[in-house]
């Protein structure tokens, strides 16, 4: 599963993408189950206020369902005029 990162998530990650391996993305299920993994490994990303995620170009709900052939885009919150 690829995990494409924007702004501060990818300051936190320290990357512009993420590779979650085949058999630990098995067990993600959801989006919702995505994100607490990443904050787990990423600590930093549980202080951001909010985070719209993506699945395959379009906005996803927590609930929504994942696979490991999955693309994910996490998309901070954005300021600015």
């Amino acid at each position: 599963m690829t995990v494409l990162l924007f702004g501060v998530t990818r300051d936190i990650v320290g990357s512009g993408s993420l590779e979650i391996p085949s058999k630990e993305a098995d067990g993600l299920k959801t989006v919702e189950d995505l994100v607490t993994y990443l904050k787990k490994g990423f600590p930093g990303l549980a202080d951001l206020t909010s985070m719209a995620v993506a699945v395959n170009q379009s906005y996803a709900k927590h609930r929504d369902p994942i696979q490991d052939t999955d693309e994910i885009a996490l998309i901070p919150p954005v300021s600015g005029g």
